[in-house]
């Protein structure tokens, strides 16, 4: 007897996985010849016969086996799109096969209501039975009354009988040309452990899929179904009701239970926010639709399906506003920017942001009802925004002004991890100029308001000042109030020297700091410039000749009051690249390089 060990029991699995595998080929391709024979068979493109015959007129058991050969070539389908299998040549054999048939069916649903269009109103067998009741009344005397009953009796049974089929054969075809419609459109009947075990793309195409066939289910095939129902079946509100009912509940119930299967995931990329928003946006949008078309007893499944869908939709957004402003929170990185320029989460923080806003409305619904953030967690020193209470604002307004008041105090706390101070501010300065940038540049504006970005460009203002007070100040100090008044020679050169130390120093720190925005880049040149070219020119034109000899100028003068333009003149630029700090050109790079083995020389 053969040991039973780890490596029989993994050839007998392997046996046994080809084997199923191999039926289940087999059954495949079963089914769809099986489906072939009778499909081909009532294709009127190559058949003759198929074109002059009503396959429900000629024989009513084939055309339940042409239905049950559909419905069964669709779950083959399914099957294969789930096993990754839609490029082979039994997936397109099935294709072919699907839309030979729908033309079939579509050919003998038309059919029968052209041939049945007068038996299908119920109001045509009240007529002919009334006509029957007149002709009685007038019944010769050699006639038999039973007998005219009994006829009359049989003609209205057998009109409600033809009635009937039609009808049902209607409803069966129209059943299976919906559900291939659906199938067609993307959407399949999927189970909440599927989606929670889905990559966030496949399940990103999924949504992208559902969204096209919302849209066009509406506008045409439950409006059309609808439209026809109600065209075919004017006269019985019930029958209208309940063949309605019959075609469009299934299909309609799956494609709205399908929002609510990914609001209720549990993977949370912050990408689904925005698939979140439009599914949300594409069903409240189509709500008035969605009740007129399901105005029926019948189907307010579909109608309460949506409504859920909608509620969990809602709830996952509430849900993911709460994880992006718990991910500002816990950021705990402390690598700050080289040069004082954005952090990521700065530049990550707002295209989240300026992507909410284009959901403004949506979000104004959503939000409306969700209890204020709560202040007790930020400095009190920040509340100087429109986040108070004594001005009320939309519920959407204060929470998007919240989530900027976080962030920015989350950079607060990060740019205390600069040694050097006047960097920390200008850190502060790029990123909050930043966000006034986002906001000014999308709806993020129409949200906060011009009271909002005004106050704001204020702290720019004064943090771009702190800066320049704390990296330049040396300098400043380092020229006389008067630059115009009289002084000795040594005076002179003692000016002159410590204006240069000072001035090589500044320069040597600050030529590696950037500034990314251009306007705030301009103004924090055009102030340094303003209290250092202007002054240092006055001086050095009045006080220049009071040095000495040539030899002498040389020693203690470094830099003519150009020179000193120059060198600021180069400071701060730099290029931002995606997803990173920021890098300095290379050629603005090379450019401070050389200024600096000038200063050291």
């Amino acid at each position: 007897m053969e040991k039973l060990t780890l490596k029989v029991l993994e050839e007998d699995f392997k046996k046994y996985c080809s084997a199923r595998r191999r039926f289940s080929q087999s059954a495949i391709e079963q089914t769809i010849d099986a489906a072939a024979a009778i499909i081909t068979k009532w294709d009127a493109e190559t058949s003759a016969y198929a074109r002059v015959t009503s396959l429900f007129h000629e024989s009513k058991r084939e055309a339940m086996q042409f239905i049950k050969s559909v419905n069964e070539l669709q779950d083959i389908m399914h099957l294969l799109v789930s096993d990754q299998d839609s490029g082979s040549e039994k997936f397109s054999q099935a294709q072919r096969l699907m839309q030979i048939a729908m033309k079939r069916l579509q050919k003998e649903f038309y059919q029968i209501l052209s041939t049945n269009r007068a038996d299908l109103d119920p109001e045509s067998v009240s007529t002919r039975s009334s006509r029957t009741s007149t002709s009685m009344s007038d019944y010769d005397d050699d006639g038999s009354p039973d007998d005219e009953i009994r006829t009359a009796g049989d003609s209205i049974t057998e009109l409600e009988d033809v009635s009937s089929t039609a009808m049902s054969d209607l409803k069966l075809i129209a059943d299976c040309m919906i559900a291939s419609a659906i199938y067609k459109l993307g959407i399949e009947k999927l189970s909440s452990s599927q989606v929670n075990k889905m990559d966030w793309d496949i399940l990103d195409l999924k949504i992208k899929k559902w969204l096209d066939a919302e849209k066009i289910s509406f506008r045409t095939l439950f409006k059309g179904e609808r439209i026809l129902c109600d065209h075919v079946f004017s006269s019985s509100d019930s029958i209208k009701e309940s063949c309605f009912a019959e075609i469009s509940k299934e299909g309609a119930t799956l494609l709205f239970g399908f929002p609510e299967l990914v609001a209720k995931a549990k993977k949370s990329p912050m990408e689904k926010m925005f698939r979140i928003l439009d599914m949300y946006t594409a069903i409240s949008e189509d709500w008035q639709e969605i009740e007129t078309i399901f105005a029926f007893e019948s189907v307010s499944a579909v109608r309460l399906q949506a409504i859920n869908s909608l509620v969990r939709l809602s709830e996952s957004v509430l849900s993911l506003l709460t994880d992006f402003e718990s991910t500002i929170h816990k950021d705990s990185s402390k690598a700050m920017t080289p040069g004082g320029c954005l952090h990521r989460l700065t530049m990550y923080s707002m295209d989240y942001l300026t992507l909410l806003a284009d959901y403004g409305n949506i979000l104004t619904d959503i939000i409306s009802d969700w209890p204020p953030p709560a202040k007790s967690s930020l400095p009190e020193s920040f509340f100087d925004s429109p986040v108070s209470e004594d001005s009320p604002r939309p519920a959407i307004s204060v929470r998007i002004a919240w989530l900027i008041l976080v962030l920015l105090c989350k950079l607060d706390c990060k740019s205390k991890h600069y040694k050097d101070v006047s960097l920390s501010y200008l850190f502060l300065a790029n990123n909050l100029q930043h966000v006034i940038s986002k906001v000014h540049a999308s709806n993020l504006m129409y949200l906060l308001g011009e009271e909002w970005i005004t106050k704001h460009e204020a702290r720019v203002r004064q943090l771009a000042a702190n800066y320049e007070r704390l990296a330049w100040g040396q300098v400043f100090a380092s020229l006389p109030e008067n630059p115009t008044a009289s002084m000795t020679g040594g005076k002179a050169k003692e000016r002159f020297m410590k204006f240069t130390s000072s001035f090589e120093d500044a320069y040597s720190k600050q030529c590696s700091c950037v500034v990314p925005d251009l306007k705030l880049r301009d103004e924090i040149k055009a102030s340094i410039e303003t209290k250092v070219v202007a002054v240092y020119r006055e001086f050095y034109d009045m006080h220049k000749s009071t040095v000495g000899e040539e030899s002498s100028e040389k020693l203690f003068v470094r830099f003519s009051p150009e020179d000193v333009g120059n060198y600021l003149s180069e400071l701060y630029i730099a290029t931002v690249s995606s997803g990173s700090s920021s890098t300095s050109s290379s050629t603005s790079s090379h450019h401070h390089r050389y200024m600096r083995s000038l200063l050291r020389a």
